[in-house]
């Protein structure tokens, strides 16, 4: 069998990519969370990842707040640390059962900030080292103009600005 010098160099640089890049998400996760601010697509996003990933099942993080969390949004209130913790305590043990279970969850949720998303992975490493966060960003103008056309959910649109400086980025993440 002949071999080329050529060959070689295009095996040596497929090794190299595979060493780079890594695994899909869903190769390593039962949990994948969308994150990111109102408007900016986690529900659509979410729906489409659990379709691609099969038996999945699709959560939205808001169906799970409490009344009063849901009256303070629509209100143009912004929900503050203690007003969301029972609701990311709920949506932890949510994810932990998935987990546990060993089936898959997509879960849309704003997860702003870096504290919300370790409460949502949780303290356990059979758990946490299980869930992918997906974090989709967009620009303040585009959110807004998102929200402005949305007459169905409870958010209210004047607190964009607001939620949108909690946003703790990709870098954070």
């Amino acid at each position: 069998m002949m071999h080329k010098r050529g060959d070689d160099q295009k095996n040596k640089n497929n090794k190299k990519k595979q060493q780079l890049c890594p695994p899909p998400l869903h190769c390593y996760t039962s949990v994948v969370i969308v994150a990111g601010v109102s408007g900016c697509g986690k529900s659509s996003v979410g729906i489409a990842v659990a379709k691609l990933w099969g038996a999945a099942t699709f959560a939205d993080a808001d169906d799970y707040h409490p009344t009063e969390n849901v009256e303070k949004m629509r209100s143009g209130t912004a929900l503050n640390d203690l007003d969301r913790k029972p609701w990311l305590e709920a949506l932890a043990k949510l994810i932990k059962s998935h987990v546990e279970s060993k089936t898959r969850l997509v879960l849309a949720c704003s997860a702003l900030k870096k504290s919300y998303r370790d409460i949502l992975r949780g303290t356990d490493d059979k758990v946490c080292s299980k869930v992918g966060i997906l974090l989709l960003e967009g620009s303040q103008e585009l959110i807004a103009s998102r929200l402005k056309d949305r007459k169905e959910h409870f958010f209210n649109p004047k607190v964009v600005s607001r939620v949108h400086r909690s946003l703790h980025h990709s870098d954070k993440l």
